[in-house]
């Protein structure tokens, strides 16, 4: 069984911190965790307006002054090593899109975080919709931050088969595949098909197709098991330790534990940790 921790152990080895759930608001149990102790932050907080009945909901307008006294602890906590995985997505208001991410990126950027990368996680078995000016969501970004520019990376863990393009397009290379053939259009693309003959895997895009399908039907928004443990892999070594200040019902800790990593985890509403734990004992 997973055990809560005290608020006692600030200040201890970062070992104390392996394997926990803090049960409480993450702006009051971040402060305790000491500076420099975590590998990887990986979360999706509740976003604007959004997860009302459970978490309340924060209003756009308000949202990055809300969240800006968390990343600032998310700063802290991260090894200059680490990177930082922030789920969220923009919401309609008055028929149009809500700058509020766009604003909370350049404020991050500000606050001394690096906005290395964008992924967008294509949610391919969201099912369609329509409004009268616009179409059913079937994306959110994943975005990554970071404290420095040299930061621990792990491309080949998450490599993927080569694919069906590859066999007719590298049976017969034609002599501008077989060299590196510039953008006709002055982009500075550049690319050699030979590079690729007799591979079997290559490295993935930054789009990722999974599905939204989630095992727990009891969390108002929990992603699926699968992209928290993409990032962990690409971005962590068995050993570290993981950190998800919105635990809600323990996706991200499981899926740390299922790789070999460690987790912390962070969650105000007692229902949740009951669930995370459960989800933990059991997988």
């Amino acid at each position: 069984m997973t055990r809560q921790l005290p608020l006692i152990l600030n200040g201890t080895p970062p070992s104390q911190w392996h394997d926990r759930i803090l049960p409480g608001d993450c702006r009051d149990q971040l402060p305790l965790v000491p500076e420099n102790t975590v590998d990887l932050i990986v979360t999706s907080p509740p976003y604007a307006d959004s997860r009302k009945k459970t978490y309340g909901g924060i209003h756009p307008d308000e949202y990055v002054a809300w969240f800006l006294p968390i990343s600032l602890e998310l700063l802290r906590v991260l090894k200059p090593s680490g990177s930082f995985i922030l789920n969220i997505k923009e919401k309609v208001v008055d028929g149009e899109r809500h700058p509020y991410v766009l604003e909370l990126i350049l404020a991050l950027r500000k606050q001394g975080w690096l906005w290395t990368e964008e992924y967008i996680w294509h949610k391919k078995n969201s099912y369609p919709g329509k409004w009268p000016n616009r179409f059913r969501d079937a994306w959110e970004r994943c975005l990554q931050f970071n404290k420095a520019k040299d930061f621990s990376m792990y491309q080949d863990h998450v490599k993927v088969p080569m694919g069906d393009w590859a066999k007719t397009r590298l049976r017969n290379l034609s002599d501008t595949d077989k060299r590196r053939d510039e953008s006709k259009v002055g982009s500075g693309f550049g690319k050699n098909v030979s590079n690729w003959v007799g591979r079997e895997m290559v490295y993935p895009t930054n789009v990722l197709h999974l599905a939204t399908e989630s095992s727990n039907r009891r969390h108002s928004a929990a992603f699926p098991l699968e992209l928290p443990s993409w990032f962990i892999k690409l971005f962590t070594q068995e050993g570290d330790l993981v950190l998800d200040p919105f635990l809600g019902s323990g996706t991200t800790a499981l899926a740390a534990r299922q790789l070999g990593r460690h987790y912390l985890g962070i969650e105000l509403l007692p229902d949740y940790i009951a669930l995370a734990e459960a989800a933990l004992e059991k997988g």
